[in-house]
């Protein structure tokens, strides 16, 4: 009688339960970091041109500098002595 390894040991599925809440943990890190950076819009959208100004962005800059897309120096632009 001729037996062969598969049928000696069954062949392990391998499931990852583990990859179903990675991807879960993913897409809620998404929606709370959009959920704060909306925040971080509104709040910087209540301060008036002066306040924005001592941060060092213009009104329109905000959205991209809550997202990280101008830095500081971008946001002051040019420097007329």
């Amino acid at each position: 009688m001729s037996a062969t390894l598969a049928t000696l040991v069954p062949p392990q599925v391998t499931h990852r339960p583990g990859a179903f809440f990675r991807l879960l943990r993913a897409g809620w890190e998404r929606i709370a970091r959009y959920f704060v950076r909306r925040a971080a819009i509104a709040r910087l959208h209540e301060l008036d041109d002066r306040a924005l100004r001592d941060i060092g962005i213009e009104r329109s800059q905000i959205e991209a500098a809550v997202c990280g897309l101008i830095t500081p120096s971008q946001a002051r632009g040019p420097t007329w002595n």
